[in-house]
Order: C-alpha cells, then sequence, then structure tokens
C-alpha cells in the first residue's frame, strides 16, 4: 500500500473528484492496480471512493480501512462493491444504492448555447439569498446535503426566480474538486413544479462547472426517473454506485 499525494493514477472521474483539492485533506491509496480515495467529510459523509480488479481492491481495503477508521465507507461500481464484500467476508455491508452521472467539456451541454445569456430569471446567489435557499429546500428537498455555507470547496448557488421574484428552483456547485466540478442542492419549489425550472437552473450551473473545472458530476437518486432524464438530456452519463459501510456501521 502507497499511500500518496502523488496524481491520481486513474481518470476515473469519482476519485477524481474524491481526491478534491491540492493540499487537502484527501488521501490516495495504491497497491497495483487498485486505487482507493479516503476523502473526509465529503458532501457530508466520510467516502472511500475505490476502483480496480474486486481481489486487489479487497486486499488494499484490509490495509486501508484499520489506517482511515470505520467511519469511511467504501464507494463504488455496484458490481465491485458487492465482490469486494464477498472477498472481504462480513467486514462490509451495503448502505445504499445511487447512481452517479458526469460529462466532460467536449460538446456544448444541451440548453446552453455558446455566448448566449443565461435564461430569464438566472441568477448566482449572493449570500443574502441563502436564507430564501435554505427555505426553498426544507420544504421541496429537506434531505439534500448541500445547504448554504455547508457545502465545501467551489461553494456557489444559483437560482431561478419567478415573476413575483420570489425562488423557483435552485441548484448549487459544491464540494468541486480541481478537475471535477459537483452539481447538487438542485430543488425546485412545489408550486413551480411542471415549467421546466429544473433545465433552466441546471444548465448555466453545468456550463458553469464544466468551464472551471473541466468535468461536471452529480449524485442521483434510483428513485428519481425525472431527474435522470434531465441531467441524461444534459449529457451526463449515468452510473450505478453503491455504498458500504464497516459492518455495525451502517448508521453511524
Amino acid at each position: 500500500m502507497d499511500p500518496s499525494t502523488s496524481p491520481l493514477p486513474t481518470d476515473d472521474p469519482l476519485l477524481r473528484w474524491a481526491a478534491g483539492q491540492p493540499g487537502g485533506p484527501s488521501r490516495v491509496f495504491v497497491a497495483g492496480s487498485a486505487v482507493a480515495v479516503a476523502a473526509p467529510g465529503l458532501s457530508v459523509l466520510d467516502r472511500l471512493a475505490v476502483t480496480g480488479p474486486p481481489a486487489a481492491v479487497a486486499a488494499l481495503l484490509r490495509e486501508v480501512l484499520p489506517e482511515v477508521g470505520p467511519s469511511y465507507r467504501p464507494l463504488g461500481d455496484r458490481e465491485l462493491i458487492d465482490a469486494v464484500g464477498a472477498e472481504l467476508g462480513g467486514v462490509l455491508e451495503p448502505v445504499g444504492d445511487f447512481g452517479w452521472m458526469d460529462r466532460g467539456a467536449a460538446g456544448v451541454p444541451a440548453g446552453v448555447p455558446a455566448g448566449l445569456p443565461a435564461p430569464r430569471g438566472f441568477g448566482w446567489l449572493p449570500p443574502g439569498a441563502w436564507p430564501e435557499v435554505d427555505a426553498l429546500l426544507d420544504e421541496a428537498f429537506p434531505a439534500s446535503y448541500a445547504r448554504p455555507g455547508r457545502s465545501g470547496a467551489g461553494e456557489r448557488w444559483a437560482g431561478v426566480r419567478l415573476p413575483d421574484g420570489r425562488l423557483g428552483a435552485v441548484a448549487a456547485l459544491s464540494w468541486c474538486s480541481a478537475t471535477v466540478g459537483l452539481i447538487s442542492g438542485v430543488a425546485t419549489a412545489p408550486a413551480a413544479r411542471g415549467r421546466g425550472l429544473a433545465r433552466t437552473v441546471c444548465g448555466p450551473v453545468l456550463a458553469e462547472a464544466l468551464a472551471r473545472y473541466g468535468t461536471a458530476g452529480l449524485f442521483v437518486e434510483d428513485t428519481n426517473p425525472a431527474a435522470r432524464r434531465l441531467y441524461g438530456s444534459l449529457g451526463l452519463r449515468y452510473r450505478p454506485l453503491r455504498a458500504a459501510a464497516v459492518a455495525g456501521r451502517a448508521a453511524g
């Protein structure tokens, strides 16, 4: 096992996101073709993003987990996490299934033609508007990990205002790494749904993520097919993930 601050030996966008900013708290562990990135407090949780052949990843985790501690949750492709769990013989238990979606900067994001002004009502929100964002999230997406003031590196909030001045939809760039901008906190006020406001807010936020970081990524619930369709129409590709926890730590 080689804990390293050298360049990440994989182009996997999920691991590039977990690697964070240069000089940040994330640690990269490499053993042959297996790679693990330990990222404390990343999108609220201590995460351990992994990639590589299952046997090699399992061998790496046998060394990494005692070092980083039981709060870290292995995260990766579902088949990989299942196979690693089998290799480790009960050390891990699955705690969640969801999707990761990403895209690079090649091409123009759908709905964000280069050089055109932002859609009507769209704007980047100053900190003075953050209480409005919190109120909308409380109503429309109370489980959101992203919240104003706690969303890590690169935090910026955008919104679409309705004709009466109220926020109709919001989205954030949050917990961004050096090369991946994470889109999160996407929510539309219940009374404003059905008007395409999620696309209106996500298009420019996606364009900003690609311009600043080169890659954009986000998490999506498997139970939200409408969100998957929206993000897919913006060029993001879906990847099914599974998170696991050290046995007995699922609620920790």
